[in-house]
């Protein structure tokens, strides 16, 4: 007898927590939602991530409202992220920082990038663009290697901080280039053009997302693009093809939606459908091509294939190019 009620008992708790988690699902998103970014605000990553959750919001009908915490080259809001609780509720913005910090720093990272996170879609790729100060006395590729071969430390890099995109690009170049160059971490992309723009920092990789507008601006110049064709926004500008340095197309970061791992697929394509909508309306496709972010928008499961040949191409990158965690 004892046994029979605490079956049924048993079942009928399963049964409730099975309806509570369709119901909640069902339900998404009730309360406002926050997304948090890794790196300080006006940085590439940041400026998508608000362009998204103000569109988000009005197709979900619920804020979502963008927290900015960084440090640690994102770590600490991506372990903040994966201990969250999984109901959609807490997200994350992330960029190749996911992949690389367990890459370069093993189980000091803090997280599995392959097991602690439910992809939701990869919103776009930045290609990265080799910018010094619009009154540096570097006019091309060239002279900044003439520099970084002139003498050791004598040419230096800013990038978003340690493991970050414009730290590997700067790395792999130095490498390629058979030269030593100085890298100079900062909390945020952000920050770190300004140390160029001021001409205290010879040169950075920085995302092509808002280098237009301070070309524009005359406070910055371009060494060279990193992409495998010529980059409609700036025609002048070399490939770092064509000035001997192939294949930085590949050191492109992305940036796309996360949540906690376990966070239940119902509530994963719901956020999937609204980003995509949002990547859909016309006013916000040319915002960010007009910032010359490459958008993709694809589904969890293509996200979720991608963050594994990207961690595997990263891998190989490092390897290659001896890059180490400072």
């Amino acid at each position: 007898m004892k046994k029979t009620l605490f079956r049924f008992i048993a079942a009928a708790l399963l049964c409730s927590t099975a309806v509570s988690q369709a119901f909640g699902a069902d339900d998404f998103p009730n309360r406002p939602i926050r997304l948090l970014v890794g790196f300080a605000a006006a940085g590439p990553t940041d400026i998508i991530a608000r362009v998204l959750a103000k569109e988000m919001s009005a197709i979900l009908g619920q804020s979502i409202y963008v927290e900015n915490k960084p440090g640690a080259s994102s770590m600490i809001a991506t372990r903040e992220i994966k201990n969250s609780a999984p109901d959609g509720y807490n997200l994350l913005f992330a960029s190749l920082g996911l992949n690389v910090n367990p890459i370069l720093l093993g189980d000091k990272a803090g997280y599995n990038p392959n097991t602690d996170f439910a992809p939701i879609s990869n919103v776009a790729t930045l290609p990265l663009v080799a910018v010094t100060a619009y009154d540096s006395p570097l006019k091309s590729m060239q002279d900044l290697i003439k520099k970084a071969k002139s003498q050791p430390d004598a040419a230096t890099f800013a990038s978003s901080g340690n493991g970050g995109s414009g730290h590997l690009a700067g790395e792999l170049l130095a490498a390629m280039a058979k030269a030593k160059m100085v890298h100079v971490p900062f909390k945020g992309n952000a920050p770190a053009l300004m140390e160029v723009m001021a001409g205290r920092v010879d040169f950075m990789f920085y995302p092509v997302i808002g280098v237009a507008d301070n070309v524009t601006a005359k406070r910055i110049k371009i060494l060279a693009v990193g992409t495998a064709k010529k980059m409609a926004l700036f025609p002048d500008a070399p490939t770092m093809s064509e000035v001997g340095f192939p294949g930085f197309e590949e050191t492109a970061p992305w940036v796309g939606m996360l949540a906690p791992a376990k966070t239940p697929p119902a509530v994963v394509n719901r956020l999937h459908d609204a980003m995509v909508k949002a990547l859909a309306k016309p006013a916000v496709k040319a915002q960010l091509e007009k910032l010359g972010a490459v958008i993709v928008g694809d589904s969890p499961a293509e996200f979720s294939a991608y963050l594994k040949r990207d961690y595997s191409r990263w891998a190989h990158l490092i390897k290659v190019a001896q890059i180490k965690m400072e």
